[in-house]
């Protein structure tokens, strides 16, 4: 298999359910010409013409009004938000059109809204929100946060495929800052599992996204001391794996978990509220939290690393819980 980093993981993905299905097509800001602001789709033009790589005004509205059309007569579009911070001028179209219209006519909407997200990139507050959690909360949607390529290539193919809106986050510092073997040709991962990445005994952090890394540099650090550490990937929060969340938290007894968004009303929090109301008798230790700081994005470095979570925040906050 071949290595790839996780923005090639993803334009792989792309470029493989284009060949495969015409009814395929892409369309953002400056992604033809230009291939992409992080060149992600460069090329994509030349293979498969202006007409399935469409460069948009910079409307994101009109962008994802387009796609939505679109996936009402057939295709099945992916629409690329330059940033996911400007996906907000296009949230009334994601949760009051494509979120409800399965349940109105009973028509899907098969279509991927899909672009950068994250901070720790020095990209300032415009360019760093995690905005995730806002649209677990709109029924109807399906939400992606991959944190490894292959399962970025296998998720964005199950994506394309599904005949439900999905709101793809793709964090900008992985682009090109992890690389694995991914899988050649089709490659499919179901959206709803979850994935132990690192078995463990004594307690366990459950995380998406860039926290993921955290978690396992906190828990290889923690193995030094003999402490075993087990870290659950849920990679889509909707639809969520509550089962083998619930299942480590069962078997470990105690539960930190980690994201990048905001503390307050972030995904965590539903985490925690399943495993307090399903397996709280298994608990030895409250239900802990690492995230980013109520607050927006500095684009000073040092108050940027102050506000986001990283490996160092996750690993005191593994301590404290152990010493219940």
């Amino acid at each position: 298999m071949p290595q790839l980093t996780y923005l090639e993981a993803i334009a792989d993905a792309l470029r493989t359910e284009m060949r495969r299905d015409e009814r395929v097509f892409l369309l953002g800001e400056d992604i033809a010409t230009y291939g992409g602001a992080f060149k992600l789709t460069k090329n994509f033009h030349e293979e498969f013409g202006r007409k399935r790589v469409l460069d948009c005004p910079i409307s994101e509205s009109a962008i994802v009004g387009a796609a939505i059309g679109a996936a009402l007569n057939g295709m099945r579009p992916v629409a690329e938000m330059q940033f996911m911070d400007f996906v907000t001028c296009g949230f009334n179209q994601i949760v009051n059109v494509a979120a409800t219209t399965a349940y109105r006519w009973g028509i899907g909407v098969p279509m991927v809204v899909r672009g950068p997200s994250g901070g720790g990139v020095g990209a300032n507050p415009f360019h760093s929100r995690n905005s995730e959690a806002w649209f677990a909360h709109a029924s109807g949607v399906k939400v992606v946060c991959p944190a490894f390529p292959a399962d970025a290539k296998g998720l964005m193919t199950a994506s394309i495929r599904d005949n439900n809106p999905v709101v793809f986050y793709e964090h900008k510092g992985l682009y090109r800052k992890i690389k694995e073997e991914v899988p050649e040709g089709e490659y499919i991962i179901p959206l709803g599992k979850a994935k132990v990445v690192r078995e463990g005994k004594n307690a366990t952090i459950v995380a998406y996204g860039s926290a993921v890394h955290f978690a396992l540099a906190a828990a290889e650090e923690l193995s030094k001391e003999g402490v075993s550490v087990e870290v659950v990937d849920i990679r889509t929060l909707v639809p969520f794996d509550q089962e083998t969340v619930l299942a480590s938290a069962r078997k470990t007894n105690r539960v930190l978990i980690a994201h990048e968004a905001s503390l307050t009303a972030g995904f965590g929090g539903e985490i925690a509220a399943r495993i307090a109301e399903h397996a709280f008798e298994y608990l030895d230790a409250p239900i802990m939290r690492v995230a980013a700081y109520d607050a927006p994005t500095p684009f000073a470095p040092t108050l940027e690393k102050a506000v986001l979570p990283n490996s160092e925040k996750v690993l005191a906050a593994m301590r404290k819980l152990l010493s219940y």
